[in-house]
């Protein structure tokens, strides 16, 4: 068995240094389920020995039951050796925000942190068709700037809003996603690229998909899907179920097993390294059940070997004859299938709100109107319903008075589907009724990354579409796109 070494670190950002192996604290939730209690004084004094490992970074999120507070008990109690990087989330109800909530939640989790200033806040959107996710983050911004946050990141972002976010000039550093040998999604849809082109880095969670791939699994019959005694295992099964199934995934456990047989090994240090040595990838999340278990020495081994070609050939066999999993990073919590411990969202909320808010106009017709300047000016909606037919505007990368994308045409293009589906969601529709799009650019030079961009988007619809140069108003728009959808009569 190889020997516990030195822990790697990784500059996640301008002063802040993180261990490659985070230690997760989403199982605190799950120990408080159903109205559990746990000893919080004896979960924070197990967090001693992973920082006294140099494992000193925890992930953890306002959510995760009192995490939050235990994690900052611990770091408030201890008086020697190196301070402990508390990493959190802000994961808001979907709906519109105001800058007072976003400065209320910011408050709340220094309160419970005992931080003058979070090492990093990562922010999840629940609906990009909702434009509030980007007011949320540039406040977000401004909180930066005050220095009640040090950094910003993101968590569960695609790479096409990663690029809005970027190419809008939010100043983010990271993006933690799901990524493991069942979910190659980040690679598949370009975020490992998009992050190495912008110097951003990937924390990779799910590595072990919840304790699946170790030896616990090898071997061992399909289980209960529904029965299942954590939150981590009832969501990975989705995954493995979505990957293939439980005869392909033992095939994958075989070749796991076999790479971690030579190296001396466990196979969840395997399972993790493969994705530790991604580039771009800061550290993998592996997560802890305080008081209740712990596998310090077992991730100080990640350190002690690295995979060779042969390895990787013998992994890779056996992952060719996994299932891609649906849509891109994040899409398990976004659309259907939903790759979630329920199966669904009824744990995080209960419904979803519209974008924008319906009014009724002349003739029977259904408006929404998305705020911008140019809709009173010029005397328009953004989109209306009659009867089963919705017209949507030609529509610019404009969010209130702000331009959003940049220069980047992808980007521009991107947020502008955005407001096209939130338009649709707002009248009753969604993207896929989408029956023609047309596309007007600035520069003929940038048809091509529009024209990715919407393909990225409605590969799968196939509308009649639409694309010619046209001189746009406004000289920071590079697109705009207007769209006819069908849909099924009320």
């Amino acid at each position: 068995m190889a020997s516990p070494t030195t822990v790697e670190r990784c500059a996640l950002a301008p002063g802040l240094s993180v261990s490659r192996v985070l230690t997760g604290l989403w199982q605190i939730a799950d120990l408080e389920r159903d109205g559990r209690s746990i000893d919080p004084t004896a979960c924070a004094a197990a967090m001693t020995p992973y920082v006294d490992a140099g494992l000193t970074t925890f992930d953890m999120a306002d959510h995760y039951g009192s995490a939050e507070e235990i994690a900052g008990s611990f770091a408030a109690g201890r008086r020697t050796g190196p301070r402990p990087e508390l990493l959190t989330k802000w994961v808001p109800p979907p709906g519109p925000l105001s800058k007072s909530d976003v400065r209320a939640a910011v408050e709340r989790s220094l309160r419970r942190m005992r931080l003058p200033a979070l090492d990093l806040l990562q922010f999840h959107a629940w609906n990009y068709a909702d434009p509030s996710w980007l007011d949320a983050l540039f406040w977000l911004g401004e909180l930066r700037d005050e220095g009640l946050v040090r950094h910003l990141g993101l968590t569960n972002f695609d790479a096409a809003h990663l690029r809005i976010v970027v190419e809008s000039g939010i100043p983010v550093v990271s993006n933690q996603v799901c990524f493991s040998l069942l979910d190659d999604r980040p690679r598949r849809g370009g975020l490992l690229d998009l992050c190495r082109q912008h110097g951003l880095k990937l924390l990779a969670y799910g590595t072990v998909a919840g304790g699946f791939l170790t030896e616990r699994f090898l071997g061992h019959p399909e289980p209960d899907w529904e029965r299942l005694p954590t939150w981590s295992l009832l969501k990975y099964g989705r995954f493995i179920r979505g990957a293939g199934g439980w005869e392909v995934f033992q095939a994958l456990l075989r070749s796991v097993e076999r790479v971690a047989r030579k190296h001396g090994v466990s196979m969840a240090n395997v399972a993790c390294r493969t994705v530790l040595e991604e580039p771009a990838v800061a550290g993998v999340i592996i997560g802890a059940r305080l008081a209740a278990s712990e596998h310090v020495a077992d991730n100080q081994r990640l350190f002690a070997f690295a995979l060779d070609a042969e390895d990787r050939r013998e992994i890779d066999a056996a992952r060719v004859r996994l299932v891609p999993l649906p849509g891109d990073s994040g899409d398990e919590y976004r659309r259907p299938p939903f790759l979630t411990a329920s199966g669904d969202r009824s744990h995080h909320f209960e419904t979803l709100p519209s974008p924008y808010a319906p009014r009724s106009g002349p003739g029977g017709r259904t408006l929404v109107l998305s705020g911008t300047e140019w809709e009173p000016l010029a005397g328009f909606c953004r989109a209306l319903r009659t009867g089963d037919r919705i017209l949507v505007s030609g529509t610019t990368a404009t969010h209130r008075d702000r331009a959003i994308g940049g220069s980047d045409p992808a980007a521009q293009t991107h947020f502008v589907i955005d407001k096209i589906e939130g338009a649709l969601q707002s009248l009753g529709g969604c993207l896929e009724d989408v029956v023609r799009t047309r596309v007007f650019v600035k520069r003929v030079a940038d048809w091509e990354a529009v024209a990715r961009a919407h393909g990225d988007r409605f590969r799968a619809i196939l509308p009649a579409n639409t694309l010619v140069q046209a001189e746009l108003v406004g000289d920071e728009y590079l697109v705009e796109i207007e769209a006819e959808a069908v849909v099924a009569p009320r």
